[in-house]
């Protein structure tokens, strides 16, 4: 069964919202600061108010609770006893007070349509200091001489407002907090040029470098950026003398090698020297393909490679292909071309095609077990997209080297001979090809044997279009 490649961001949509919350804050680098200064902020204002409420506690007993306890008994003495309603009454309107006369006598309470507050019942202000002194004295309730209950609070009436006031003072933390977040962000906005510069880096563009804030007196940002960018140019310079050392070596080989093929064309058909001339010139023919395949991978590795494209017939492509391919191999001729539907002609570099539809048959004629079926070429269309698919039924390739086997020079079996596991370069080539097309490659095992699929847009125009691979 193919195993078809994750599409990206498939994974995040289908996790549920508070996963994507936690992750969301585990990698951002922003939201944590601000959650940071967000608990900070919350920490010092509760150690703030609590220190606050323990001091104001602590000197009540010292200031404000004899005075409130005298005041209490003025109001006391003021309403009298028995208790007048009258005078009650006119304290309840002068003060914002609430009253409650329980008694023999008098039974009166100047807020009946309103609730008893909790704060005032008897078994919370049995456990509040603020109410009570050492000895039990309720503050906030006198006892006349007549046996009447006098009761004082706050007239919550007063407090109906003060709401708007707490929810102003949310609406200005949650904009201190969004300020911060700007202010984070802008402060850490380097770090996503950095990203994508060394995003650009690994992909072998080197031409944009990152932006350096301030370049004049960068901060510690801008100092990595700047260090990056030295990075960058290194290896730019690295990969650059490496690629023209390797152009100019490939360039001086062919010389020679066109004057040894000259020389061994020349020697005598003798039956004596025969076989090693034929095997001299078998060499020298690997040695010619190998050159041609290393200056064509830097061609295409390059960053300025350039696609001849034109309206090209794959399937007539295909078969010129395995029409060459006969002389070559003498199992060649007995590979199946499968071609599900009539294709379109598609806007692709033909020679490049060709190189990669021959390093595809040739990767499975070398092995693919001679008592088996032969090797299979299937060319279909989906999506616009067209699959050129070349399976083999050898033995596979173990699983841990699927992963490497598009790797220049990678041989899962170096114990192979070169006759039969070539240098390294075929699947290379194939999977720079694709990506030159805007296409990928997929390498898997079919039990039996290896499955190769190359995936190439049938779109494009006819100009040279250029292309950077991967």
């Amino acid at each position: 069964m193919k195993a078809e490649p994750m599409k990206a961001g498939s994974s995040s949509s289908d996790c549920p919202w508070h996963r994507r919350a936690r992750d969301a804050v585990g990698y951002s680098l922003h939201l944590r600061l601000v959650l940071v200064f967000m608990a900070l902020a919350v920490t010092v204002a509760v150690a703030f108010m609590g220190g606050m409420q323990k001091v104001v506690a602590l000197g009540w007993k010292e200031a404000a609770r004899p005075l409130l306890m005298d005041y209490v008994d003025r109001l006391t003495a003021e309403i009298g006893s028995p208790p007048s309603i009258e005078r009650a009454q006119a304290i309840a309107d002068r003060l914002p007070v609430t009253l409650r006369i329980d008694g023999p006598e008098v039974r009166w309470d100047s807020h009946p349509d309103r609730p008893r507050p909790d704060w005032m019942s008897e078994k919370v202000q049995r456990q509040d200091h603020w109410s009570r002194d050492d000895t039990g004295y309720r503050l906030l309730h006198r006892t006349t001489a007549d046996g009447h209950h006098i009761e004082f609070g706050l007239n919550a009436l007063s407090w109906d407002k003060r709401p708007r006031i707490a929810w102003g003072t949310l609406t200005i933390l949650l904009l201190l907090t969004a300020l911060a977040y700007v202010y984070v962000r802008h402060l850490l906005r380097p770090l996503d040029d950095i990203r994508r510069g060394a995003r650009r880096f690994g992909n072998g563009d080197f031409g944009e470098p990152i932006p350096v804030r301030h370049a004049h007196r960068p901060d510690e940002l801008g100092q990595l950026a700047g260090t990056i960018n030295t990075m960058g140019e290194d290896i730019h310079q690295m990969l650059e003398a490496k690629r023209a050392l390797l152009l100019a070596m490939s360039h001086e080989l062919r010389s020679p090698l066109t004057r040894a093929r000259l020389n061994a064309e020349l020697l005598p058909e003798s039956p004596d020297v025969q076989a090693q001339r034929a095997a001299l010139m078998r060499d020298l023919g690997e040695m010619s393909r190998l050159i041609t395949d290393l200056l064509e991978s830097e061609r295409l590795a390059g960053r300025h490679a350039a696609l001849h494209r034109e309206s090209t017939n794959l399937e007539s492509l295909a078969r010129g292909v395995v029409a060459e391919l006969e002389a070559r191999h003498a199992g060649a001729a007995a590979i199946t071309l499968d071609v599900q539907e009539v294709l379109p002609h598609c806007m692709v570099d033909p020679s490049r095609v060709r190189l990669l539809m021959r390093n595809l048959l040739d990767n499975s004629l070398r092995h693919n077990d001679p008592a088996a079926q032969p090797p299979r070429m299937q060319l279909r269309l989906r999506d616009g997209v067209v699959e050129i698919e070349v399976r083999d039924h050898g033995p596979g390739v173990p699983p841990e080297h699927l992963p490497h086997l598009a790797q220049a020079f990678y041989r899962p079996d170096s114990a192979r001979q070169r006759t039969t596991g070539g240098v390294g370069l075929g699947l290379y080539l194939c999977r720079l090809v694709t990506q030159a097309h805007g296409g990928s490659l997929q390498v898997r095992n079919a039990d039996p044997g290896l499955c190769v699929t190359a995936r190439l847009p049938c779109g494009g125009d006819s100009s040279e279009v250029g292309a950077t691979p991967g």
